[in-house]
């Protein structure tokens, strides 16, 4: 199967001095959940920024459904850490604004059912003034999803959550992933997140950000991110994930390990 996301000896410098990221490659199919771990500032969010076409090219080649990156690209959805909702409209309006700005028919009639299905069934009309962190975060992804993007970009979207809210909101992810079955390419820090959620697991180095290891999680699907927690096969990923992990804290500039 030829790669939705396709990522080669991408490198990326900030002036003279930093460099970011160096020689990462990386195929994405059509379907899977990938999610990029590593150390603060290896690099995670801007190999993502690169893929919206946010960061002008440097050295390397970033095919997105065989184009290059650019701005506005209506294939990919970007979910954030904040959800930036806007204090002006309501969940409901805020849940279909951008299925109206892409001209989306009946975009308020969607985000209604995407409201129920995120559990804010009966606060359509709150402001976001009055919605806890965690409904906020629900109603973005109301709005990542009613976008109908055959890609997902999320950059660390359940991160300053608290343990409770951050397991449901991940349960509520793989409901409606498993659903609509889009890609989605995930920053996480949280080893335990990425495990319970992906298809494959990408390792990155410190600064600069290279590849240590591509981890294949082979715990079968559907999954409930709560259930694997007692999961023993489930907590031996984790441990191996967190080995690989050590090991780009440690070292950089070591060849890939692809795991099987």
């Amino acid at each position: 199967m030829a790669a939705i996301i396709s990522i080669e000896n991408l490198t990326i410098r900030f002036g003279p001095r930093v460099l970011a990221v160096d020689d990462f490659s990386l195929d994405i199919e059509e379907g899977e959940f990938v999610s990029i771990v590593g150390p603060s500032g290896c690099g995670k969010t801007t190999v993502l920024n690169q893929l919206t076409g946010l960061l002008p090219p440097q050295q390397g080649r970033i095919s997105i459904l065989g184009k290059r990156p650019h701005e506005g690209n209506p294939d990919l959805a970007y979910m954030l850490a904040r959800d930036c909702l806007l204090p002006w409209r309501t969940a409901l309006s805020n849940a279909s604004y951008g299925m109206e700005i892409r001209g989306v028919p009946q975009a308020e009639a969607r985000a209604r059912e995407l409201l129920a299905q995120v559990g804010l069934k009966g606060f359509e009309h709150h402001y976001p003034k009055a919605l806890s962190h965690g409904m906020r975060q629900r109603c973005a992804l109301a709005r990542t999803f009613g976008l109908d993007s055959p890609i997902l970009l999320m950059d660390e979207p359940f991160g300053a959550l608290d343990a409770q809210t951050k397991l449901s909101l991940e349960d509520l992810l793989m409901q409606l992933w498993q659903e609509h079955r889009r890609t989605v390419v995930f920053i996480t820090h949280d080893l335990a997140e990425a495990v319970a959620l992906s298809d494959r697991v990408v390792v990155m180095s410190a600064r600069p950000g290279r590849m240590i290891a591509d981890v294949a999680i082979p715990l079968e699907r559907p999954r409930s991110v709560r259930a694997l927690q007692k999961s023993p096969e489930f907590h031996e990923i984790y441990a191996h994930v967190w080995e690989q992990l050590e090991r780009g804290i440690q070292l950089s500039g070591q060849p890939t390990e692809t795991v099987e």
